[in-house]
């Protein structure tokens, strides 16, 4: 019955899809649009930011795959009609995130100028060094805010795992609106309010993370709903080390898949840097238009895992399959439309964040690998959510890891430097990380053992 996609299925996947897609999609606009205002004030400053990219998010590792946990076993349990143990595991993921989000908070505020230093930063220059500290205050500012960033992620993941897809759109989108509001007024300083340059960029991205937070925990106030806070407390349903060690069953792979994936991406960050402000810069460009591109696929990621979760708890294995399927086949159409807007599109894109031509050069360049990128990119990215989805997530925690730490880092250095292609051979090790992360999930997903897993 299922074994040919069919209108139905590609109804229910866009129903559910395209409010996680707006969602991601605004976050990653949110940050290009973060890299376009601080670009006023010099290429200098788009680098700033670029060298705390992957430090924040290594920060965030922990709390990446208690989100992707969270929404896995959520949905198998809204499947199962589980509402108490869906319940108690939201309750044991929320206590968790709070305690390590303050030590971890701490950790990298007292930290953020050895860090920097370890992402490629130099003083070689004056030109350096005013990099280097625009980039410390700006890693300061948003790791001391990571708390509500945190407290918003887990709640949304639990609403993910529920079906509640409109809601975390909501909550991420006015979030965004909000920081971009925010970056107008504060970092060039209009409609009566201070000019505070990078200090203004971050603290309007924290901003819109409280913004985010508080309404993410109104979402979950109704008595009704299925992850609801009245519930807990009228249950006194607590935190417990069981929901504790199943959160820890789904979520370590995922929690070593980022940190390693990280170590590579920051390594190919740390390349990047040593090619100078002006390639780091482009590169800084690149992967923030690289991520409007993952943000369709990780829409279609967070459909597949509440669908393959919630069809799997049913005991519909052929019905996960076939949601599967139809979530690649849009990916697929998505990615084609994508491809070509880069294409033409690349020049004008580039031109937009930079005056200096060298640089729109170096940025079209980059742009002409992305191409490819995201045909391999998005399905990927849905192939890997099926599997996490049924909690296949050892594998595809090895899989990340072998293409990102290894073959990305590889390939980036040896074109990079040995054969001498600068910031293009830095993005072929993206490119080659995202073929190899594509080769591992069709794989793994073709096999279909992943639909026998049990959590």
């Amino acid at each position: 019955m299922f074994t040919k996609i069919n209108k139905d299925n590609i109804k229910v996947v866009l129903a559910m899809a395209w409010p996680a897609i707006v969602e991601s999609f605004f976050v990653a606009f949110a940050g290009l649009v973060d890299s376009l205002m601080v670009s006023r004030m010099g290429s200098y400053a788009v680098a700033a930011v670029g060298l705390t990219t992957q430090p924040k998010f290594m920060g965030l590792s922990l709390f990446f795959a208690v989100n992707v946990s969270v929404s896995a076993l959520v949905a198998r349990r809204f499947g199962a009609k589980q509402r108490e143990d869906a319940n108690r595991i939201f309750s044991t993921a929320v206590t968790f995130v709070l305690i390590a989000a303050v030590i971890l908070s701490v950790i990298f505020v007292l930290s953020a100028n050895p860090i920097i230093r370890l992402c490629g930063s130099s003083d070689a220059t004056p030109e350096d060094i005013a990099t280097h500290n625009a980039a410390v205050t700006y890693f300061r500012i948003i790791m001391g805010g990571m708390i509500f960033n945190c407290i918003q992620m887990v709640v949304n993941s639990a609403q993910r795992g529920a079906g509640n897809t409109k809601i975390t759109m909501r909550t991420n989108v006015t979030s965004n609106v909000v920081n971009i509001i925010l970056n107008y007024l504060l970092i060039e300083g209009h409609l009566g309010f201070p000019a505070l340059g990078i200090v203004g960029a971050a603290t309007a991205t924290v901003l819109g993370t409280v913004v985010s937070s508080v309404m993410s925990i109104l979402s979950i106030r109704g008595k009704d709903n299925f992850i609801s806070i009245p519930y807990i407390f009228t249950n006194k349903i607590r935190a417990s080390f069981k929901a504790l060690k199943n959160l820890v069953k789904v979520g370590y792979g995922i929690f070593f898949e980022q940190m390693l994936m990280r170590i590579g991406f920051m390594a190919t960050a740390v390349m990047a840097a040593k090619m100078g402000m002006d390639a780091m810069a482009a590169h800084q460009v690149g992967m923030n238009l690289m991520g409007l591109t993952f943000s369709f696929g990780d829409g279609l990621q967070a459909a597949a895992v509440a669908l393959i979760g919630r069809s799997l708890g049913q005991g519909e294995p052929e019905l996960a399959k076939a949601y599967g399927r139809t979530c690649k086949l849009v990916g697929l159409v998505i990615a084609a439309c994508l491809t070509l807007i880069y294409f033409f599109g690349a020049r004008w894109l580039m031109s937009m964040f930079f005056e200096e031509e060298h640089i729109v050069d170096l940025g079209v360049s980059i742009m002409r690998v992305i191409i490819f990128v995201v045909i391999f990119q998005i399905t990927q990215v849905i192939n890997m959510g099926c599997l996490r989805g049924a909690g296949d997530t050892l594998y595809t925690a090895m899989a990340s890891t072998i293409s990102v730490t290894v073959v990305r880092t590889a390939v980036s250095w040896v074109c990079g430097f040995v054969l001498g292609l600068g910031i293009v051979g830095i993005w072929l090790g993206v490119l080659a990380d995202q073929v190899s992360r594509f080769v591992f999930a069709s794989i793994r997903y073709r096999m279909g053992k992943w639909v026998k897993i049990q959590i």
